[in-house]
């Protein structure tokens, strides 16, 4: 995930994706935090630089987040009260090909506990890299699979297929006809394979309205984003009217301050008395503090994390997205170079242009505005580092 972030960010709002389940993040902690455009990053790991999974949601539903569980370094999950709707969002990486049987039974074990403890009414949702290859066809499994895999089925792809079957899941993936390449998912060395897979609960398969691969997206080198378009039926929630507010804070600048005298005395007709009836001084305050000051727009101020986000950043990730769909095109080793040193090139990019911001920043704690901005972020991080911002529920007593 290390200057991906705001990659990922830029493609879930190019391509409208509300939630991302991530996985191999290898970040160490228990954290969250913004990752540009509005998207925040809920993740877990134990160790550096070795599994870790992760769930991005969009700006709207960070909100809507009522519970986060961190399972293990290969399992978490989010629980979110949308419109009415309660939907679980399960991030999960199971172990390679080559790891032990025991670590494999210890996370299918996991897995059962994680959503057997979700209600059958809620909705439950699970992005995972589950390493194994289901294989085209169904027969013997309609229940939980679709006609349209890739290639043949292997142990693993067996384990996926059995703990859908236990959990009454159906396997997303498969019930979309499309060409191959809007189903292969991992490339490497010649092989074509589909090792990630979207599922979901068999009684809410008919809200799914599609389901795909994006081939021409670099954000990661060798697996491809799934997709899929779920619509829910919500129940209408009342709004929440939201009140402006005069800029008052704008009197502690001496040019605010003084228009703000004079035109108060102008509306007073000369005089630096208020009135002595309380509701006409208040009245008068006021309309001079919106005429002078102005209002917000009563909405609280989001957090913007990629505040070093520049042109020629942005410039660097186009240009390794082109690379990538030409390797892709062509999978000869000049194309695999091209895109090997594009990617370095968006590291570089990123690691510099972050490095420049914090000078900058740096430079200006000397001045009174610096130091503001200083706080401004160390503020804007802890906020964004808490799982749950607000209260939206609270449960019965059991």
């Amino acid at each position: 995930m290390t200057g991906k972030g705001r990659e990922l960010a830029d493609m879930m709002e190019r391509r409208k994706v509300d939630i991302l389940c991530v996985q191999e993040t290898r970040w160490k902690g228990s954290k969250a935090r913004n990752i540009g455009g509005g998207f925040k990053l809920f993740y877990h790991g134990v160790e550096r630089k070795r599994n870790g999974v992760g769930i991005i949601l969009k700006e709207q539903l960070v909100k809507s987040v009522l519970d986060v569980k961190r399972v293990s370094d290969r399992i978490m999950s989010l629980k979110l009260e949308v419109d009415g709707v309660i939907l679980n969002v399960v991030s999960s990486y199971a172990p390679q090909v080559g790891c032990q049987l025991e670590d494999k039974e210890e996370f299918w074990s996991k897995m059962d506990e994680e959503v057997d403890g979700v209600p059958r009414k809620d909705r439950l949702m699970i992005g995972a890299d589950f390493n194994g290859h289901v294989g085209e066809g169904n027969r013997g499994d309609e229940e939980v699979l679709g006609m349209y895999g890739v290639k043949d089925r292997n142990a693993e792809g067996q384990m996926v297929v059995d703990f859908a079957k236990r959990m009454e899941m159906a396997v997303v993936n498969m019930y979309f006809q499309k060409r191959e390449e809007h189903r292969v998912i991992y490339k490497s060395g010649g092989r074509c394979t589909q090792v990630d897979y979207i599922l979901s609960r068999r009684c809410h398969l008919k809200e799914i309205g599609d389901c795909k691969v994006l081939p021409g997206e670099s954000v990661a080198r060798q697996h491809r984003v799934v997709v899929c378009r779920m619509r829910v039926e919500t129940k209408k929630r009342k709004r929440v009217k939201t009140e402006p507010m005069i800029r008052w804070w704008k009197l502690k600048e001496e040019d605010g301050c003084r228009q703000f005298r004079e035109k108060l005395q102008q509306a007073l007709g000369g005089s630096e008395e208020l009135p002595e009836d309380w509701e006409t001084a208040a009245k008068v305050v006021r309309e001079t503090g919106k005429n002078v000051l102005g209002v917000s727009s009563g909405q609280r101020k989001e957090d913007k994390e990629s505040w070093w986000w520049n042109e020629e950043v942005q410039e660097s990730i186009q240009k390794k997205k082109a690379a990538k769909k030409k390797w892709d095109n062509q999978r000869d080793e000049g194309s695999r170079q091209e895109y090997c040193e594009a990617s370095r090139i968006v590291k570089r990019m990123v690691a510099k242009a972050k490095a420049q911001a914090y000078d900058e920043l740096y430079e200006r704690l000397d001045s009174k505005e610096g130091v503001k901005d200083f706080y401004c972020l160390a503020k804007q991080r802890d906020r964004a580092g808490k799982d749950v911002q607000e209260v939206r529920l609270i449960k019965d007593r059991e």
